[in-house]
């Protein structure tokens, strides 16, 4: 029992540094930049909240679960916003291989029964292939975005993005798993980009 207890709580007191990690999007009230602990508690109320957007049998708290774990691994790998400007490529194979040996490190703090479940739910919110993952991936899209309309366009104008990548990064992701929140997210966001 001892040792099952120290492995909890040096998982828990590991995950408390993903506090520290800053995120390209500020809060919206534009006082200071997000960080992923944030983001990841408004993307577990995200999905409570926007339950009746996902698609009938998804599982909102497997949902949750996923979204609370989902950016732990930026312990070690920081945040990668979606629209990189500093050449780090999101979604690369460089930043997929450090995001598993991340995984590796942090969920393997835990005892044998919690790494196994736990990591298993952050490789299936990253594959994207189940219906839980799909909602939960399309959520970590629109928050984002919600927070730029938020702001008058936020961080969009210093990452030059534009409509079309929006549509592509980030659109095509949401409406996957949330094909009734797209359209009004994304009319939105019309405001703030002109036709490209």
């Amino acid at each position: 029992m001892t040792d099952r207890l120290e492995a909890q709580f040096a998982f828990l007191m590991e995950a408390d540094r993903l506090k520290h990690v800053l995120r390209a999007t500020s809060l919206v009230d534009g006082s200071r930049r997000e960080n992923s602990a944030e983001h990841s508690w408004h993307l577990a109320l995200y999905a409570m909240i926007l339950a009746d957007q996902a698609a009938p049998g998804v599982d909102i708290n497997r949902v949750v679960k996923m979204l609370i774990l989902h950016d732990l691994v930026e312990i070690d790998v920081g945040d990668v916003p979606i629209h990189s400007a500093n050449g780090t490529v999101h979604g690369s194979a460089e930043i997929h291989a450090a995001e598993l040996q991340a995984a590796e490190r942090i969920f393997g703090l835990l005892p044998n029964d919690l790494r196994d479940d736990l990591r298993a739910l952050w490789e299936e919110f990253e594959a994207a292939e189940t219906a839980d993952a799909v909602f939960a991936k399309s959520l970590d899209r629109v928050q984002p975005v919600m927070h730029n309309v938020a702001l008058g366009g936020g961080t969009w104008p210093a990452f030059d993005v534009t409509a079309e990548q929006l549509e592509t990064r980030v659109g095509a992701k949401v409406a996957r798993g949330a094909p009734g929140l797209w359209p009004w997210v994304r009319a939105k966001t019309r405001a703030y980009f002109t036709e490209d």
